[in-house]
């Protein structure tokens, strides 16, 4: 069963991946229950960091019944990388993840994310220095290249291990295909096959049903499954994957009485984490997902959108029960 340092995983573990403005606390905490083996912070930037940015600062907070949870730092230089790793020491995270695959604009410009890896040898050395910088165990998120003729993922993900990274997940797309078109797995494969390679692999990229998880394991060999999009809003996503792999058979489809709960509780953990304002703006994102596939729902989700206050919202969350029940809808 794979391992990352000391820290024992299942067989064929499933991963929150790191998501900008999804993956926080509270959202951890429902993917948690639901049976994500490792979650993820959002990506936080280095520079933000160290300047002690509120913004970034605030990514900074965990709780122990998110163990396991790695801290996602992102950037380019490596003194701010250090200087990042020493506060994020602080949080006392079980695992320190380096961000080398986000392909946004603004982030790939300054030559982080996935803009390094048009610099593979500076990608090597900011994460060997990183790796001695911490005693926690150092893993790395990436893409499969920069385009379709800069992969060279075999190669990388061997250097990055032998500077001593402890697991490696990559997203089968390389940066200039975004999020379009289809993940390749092939790549992520062949690093999994390199007889040299003896660290976990974990593919990411269009795991969105509990086929595609098995599919993952047993036709491409790798040793677990991160999963992003699929479980906005489907927290229960884990728990289906883990079920079908278990049973072979489909996990019965939430209720809307589950969704409602589900929504209303991480309301109400943003709300206790952020204070009222900021819980109930920054949750409103996620309402869409949550109630995805509902015929005649928008009356309903403009309360939800809409409303500056808590109560309002709750409110609306207490008119879908009652109205829908345990009804089952397909996402």
């Amino acid at each position: 069963m794979p391992k990352i340092g000391d820290i024992q995983l299942p067989e064929f573990p499933l991963l929150l991946a790191p998501m900008e403005d999804v993956s926080d606390p509270p959202f951890r905490a429902l993917c948690k229950e639901q049976g994500a083996d490792v979650v993820y912070t959002e990506f936080i930037s280095s520079e933000g960091l160290i300047r002690d940015a509120a913004k970034s600062v605030m990514k900074l907070d965990i709780y122990e019944k998110e163990r396991p949870v790695g801290i996602q730092i992102f950037g380019a230089n490596l003194d701010s990388m250090l200087r990042s790793v020493e506060i994020v020491e602080k949080s006392n995270p079980d695992i320190i993840d380096i961000n080398f695959g986000c392909p946004v604009k603004k982030v790939v410009s300054k030559n982080a994310g996935a803009g390094i890896l048009r610099d593979i040898p500076l990608m090597v050395k900011l994460t060997e220095a990183m790796v001695k910088h911490t005693n926690l165990p150092v893993t790395v998120k990436t893409r499969l290249g920069w385009d379709n003729d800069s992969i060279k993922i075999v190669e990388v993900a061997e250097r990055l291990q032998d500077v001593g990274i402890k697991a490696i997940a990559i997203h089968g797309r390389t940066r200039v295909q975004m999020y379009k078109g289809n993940a390749d797995w092939k790549p992520i494969a062949q690093v999994k096959n390199n007889p040299r390679m003896h660290i976990p692999v974990f593919g990411n990229g269009d795991v969105d049903s509990p086929e595609m998880a098995v599919k993952m394991r047993d036709e491409y060999g790798l040793d677990g499954a991160m999963i992003g999009r699929a479980s906005i809003g489907n927290p229960w996503f884990f728990n289906q994957v883990k079920h079908y792999i278990k049973t072979g058979e489909h996990m019965a489809l939430p209720t809307m009485t589950e969704r409602v709960s589900a929504a209303r509780r991480h309301l109400q953990m943003s709300i206790d984490w952020k204070g009222e304002k900021l819980g109930v703006f920054e949750t409103r994102r996620h309402y869409t997902n949550y109630f995805k596939g509902i015929p005649n729902f928008k009356e309903y989700r403009m309360k939800m959108v809409t409303s500056d206050h808590a109560a309002d919202v709750f409110a609306a969350f207490d008119e879908v029960e009652q109205k829908f029940g345990d009804h089952v809808f397909a996402r």
